[in-house]
């Protein structure tokens, strides 16, 4: 496989939706940062070009015909020029409202994550220490949490990615958009099905509460034990 479709997208701009509209129009397998997180081959070629190591994109894409999101969206120019019959997909959304929904998800999942788990199992280790670097770290100077300087980088990635690809490579597209220009743009009828718009805050919402229920795990564990010690002893 080549990819054909190359989402430049920062996550939380409708790449989950994009990815199944890719897919139910036969641009699937899509490539995503949930493959990295269920691949331990994806983990650990993003962790290496996230450390500045070369990798072969071939290798890293050769099950996908598309990709979106990050981490894959962080290296959009380099894959447009890896495979320049690919198509690239900008994804949209006003630059105060990404923000609201990325320091409130994905954000905080990442900042919330159990040092311990990334300690045991170094896959995990890795593969936080690549969205660290390539998500919120260096494309935004470690400075997220600062919502001006983020909201700033946002709309900069927006025109930076309108003066890297040609025109008649590139579409700028939001989920509100829905099937019309997507199809138009890749050349394909349109589906009778309504678009996929997936909204998936209240899964992170759950999740985020797992997680932060897995870093007090050891306190409660070790004061579990230490409170059965004590009242053997009584």
């Amino acid at each position: 496989m080549t990819l054909k479709v190359i989402g430049a997208g920062f996550g939380r701009t409708g790449t989950l939706s994009l990815k199944e509209a890719l897919e139910k129009l036969g641009y699937g397998p899509c490539h995503h940062m949930k493959e990295v997180f269920l691949n331990s081959d994806q983990t650990e070629y993003f962790y290496l070009a996230s450390m500045g190591e070369k990798v072969d994109w071939d290798e890293v894409f050769k099950d996908y015909n598309s990709a979106v999101d990050w981490p894959a969206a962080a290296y959009y120019k380099e894959l447009s020029d890896k495979y320049p019959d690919a198509k690239v997909i900008l994804g949209m959304r006003d630059a105060n409202s990404w923000y609201d929904s990325a320091s409130t998800t994905i954000y905080q999942m990442s900042q919330n994550f159990p040092k311990w788990i990334r300690f045991i199992f170094p896959r995990i280790g890795k593969l936080f220490t690549m969205i660290d670097k390539t998500v919120f770290g260096e494309p935004f100077s470690y400075r997220f949490e600062n919502r001006e300087s983020a909201v700033q980088v946002f709309n900069d990635h927006v025109e930076e990615v309108k003066r890297v690809i040609p025109k008649e490579k590139l579409l700028m597209h939001s989920a509100k958009d829905g099937w019309e220009p997507l199809c138009a743009f890749l050349d394909v009828p349109v589906p009778e099905e309504p678009y996929p718009w997936v909204n998936d805050s209240k899964v992170f919402a759950r999740r985020l509460m797992f997680i932060k229920f897995l870093s007090w795990l050891p306190l409660i564990i070790l004061l579990s034990v230490l409170g059965f010690i004590l009242s053997s002893r009584i």
